[in-house]
């Protein structure tokens, strides 16, 4: 409606997918329903350096983003490296992270289910 000429700027933080111990109303992802409506920005972190990377190119961004966590990946502990722990770390969104390099399957996910992925290729 705007033709890009107007900025949207706010970053929309929330619970997504499956928790322990509520009911399946309450249980479901709605990053595919978020991910489709066009000039909003839907981002899934899997882990630590994720979520801190991608939470601040979120806020600095210009766009509408909707962040999405999965609530069952809040006890998860994860390394951090000292370069994400910098003031100025950011990753770029739209741009995927290869978590393990391959050459006989490719496994594509997002969240929670990424560390799913992981146990699998092993």
């Amino acid at each position: 409606m705007s033709g890009g000429r107007l900025n949207g700027t706010v970053v929309f933080r929330g619970i997504n997918g499956p928790a322990a111990g509520v009911g399946a109303q309450h249980s479901q992802c709605y990053a595919s329903w978020y991910a489709s409506v066009p000039g909003l920005i839907t981002l899934a972190p899997y882990d630590t350096e994720d979520a801190r990377g991608l939470l601040k190119t979120a806020i600095r961004g210009d766009n509408p983003v909707v962040f999405l966590e999965s609530e069952l990946m809040y006890g998860r502990e994860f390394e951090v490296s000292d370069e994400a722990l910098s003031k100025d770390f950011t990753l770029p969104i739209g741009k995927a992270k290869i978590m393990r390099e391959g050459d006989t399957i490719t496994f594509v996910a997002f969240s929670r289910m990424v560390g799913i992925c992981m146990e699998a290729a092993e």
